[in-house]
């Protein structure tokens, strides 16, 4: 089974086993992170932004140019960060850590 490893905004690491097909964002919120998600995954809000490790960001599927653009949006912006919501777990990102913003 695929895991997912979290840092809370406090510093706080969790590892969360999860399934594949799922977002990170889907898999925050089950697990009660606040993960706000507001637009549900449809690009329109940056609720669901967070810092994935540096080691998995490479890893991830590309930006798209949509993502970039909310992107722009959010204030404490970081080189790796990431809309969760368009991070779908597979099997192959088992092990992914990311962080949530401060």
């Amino acid at each position: 089974m695929p895991t997912l490893t979290v840092t809370d905004a406090n510093g706080v690491t969790k590892e969360l086993e999860t399934g594949t097909g799922q977002s990170v964002m889907e898999i925050l919120r089950e697990a009660g992170y606040p993960v706000v998600g507001e637009c549900n995954g449809s690009l329109a809000c940056a609720t669901c932004h967070v810092i994935v490790n540096p080691d998995w960001f490479d890893k991830l599927d590309a930006l798209k140019e949509e993502e970039e653009d909310i992107l722009d949006t959010v204030f404490n912006l970081e080189e790796t960060s990431r809309l969760c919501c368009q991070i779908m777990m597979t099997d192959d990102l088992s092990g992914l850590a990311v962080r949530l913003p401060g």
